[in-house]
C-alpha cells in the first residue's frame, strides 16, 4: 500500500513539473512591440458631475498597469506604442432593497459604468472597445459605506481593464 501511495506521489510531482512551464503567473500576454501606454484622464459623460472619479480610476489603472505589467506609462500621447482612452457612461446610487414597514430603502446599489478603447499604435489598429461595469450594495445614510461601495466598484473595474488590456492578443 506505500509503494501504491509513493508511486502516486511521484506521479503527482512528475506531472506539475511538467505543466509548470505550460502556464506562467506572470500574466501579461502583451505584444513585445508594446513597451508603453498613454492613459488621458477619463472623460465624464455620466451627467452626475463625478469629477473625482475620472481621475481616481485613471490613476488607479495606470499604477495597476505598471506594477503587474511590462508595459510603462507615458504621459505623451504622441509617442506612446499604446492608447488607452476611457469615458465614464453612467453613475447612479439607487435603492436596492426596500423595508417591508416603511417601504424605504435599506440598501443602495451604486453602478458604475466606463467604456473604454485601447489602440495598438505601433500597428495602428484598434485592440478593443468595451464597456464594463462595476457595482455595489451599501447601507443607505451610511456616508462611509457609501465611498468603500464607490472604491469597490472603481477597483473592479481597473481589475476589468487591466484583464481585457494584457489578455487577448
Amino acid at each position: 500500500m506505500l509503494k501504491e501511495g509513493a508511486a502516486r506521489f511521484l506521479l503527482f510531482v512528475l506531472v506539475a513539473l511538467f505543466l509548470q512551464g505550460c502556464y506562467s503567473f506572470t500574466g501579461a500576454s502583451i505584444p513585445p512591440h508594446l513597451k508603453t501606454i498613454a492613459i488621458p484622464v477619463f472623460d465624464d459623460r455620466s451627467g452626475a458631475g463625478i469629477a473625482q472619479f475620472r481621475s481616481e480610476l485613471t490613476r488607479g489603472l495606470v499604477n495597476k498597469i505598471e506594477s503587474q505589467s511590462t508595459l510603462r506609462f507615458t504621459p505623451s500621447m504622441a509617442s506612446a506604442d499604446a492608447l488607452l482612452e476611457g469615458a465614464i457612461i453612467t453613475f447612479s446610487d439607487a435603492p436596492s432593497q426596500l423595508s417591508r414597514k416603511t417601504e424605504r430603502a435599506l440598501t443602495n446599489r451604486i453602478t458604475l459604468v466606463v467604456q473604454v478603447t485601447m489602440t495598438d499604435r505601433v500597428k495602428k489598429k484598434l485592440f478593443f472597445t468595451q464597456t464594463f461595469v462595476g457595482f455595489a450594495d451599501y447601507y443607505s445614510g451610511n456616508y462611509v459605506a457609501q465611498q468603500e461601495a464607490i472604491r469597490y466598484c472603481q477597483v473592479q473595474i481597473i481589475d476589468e481593464i487591466f484583464d481585457r488590456v494584457v489578455s487577448g492578443w
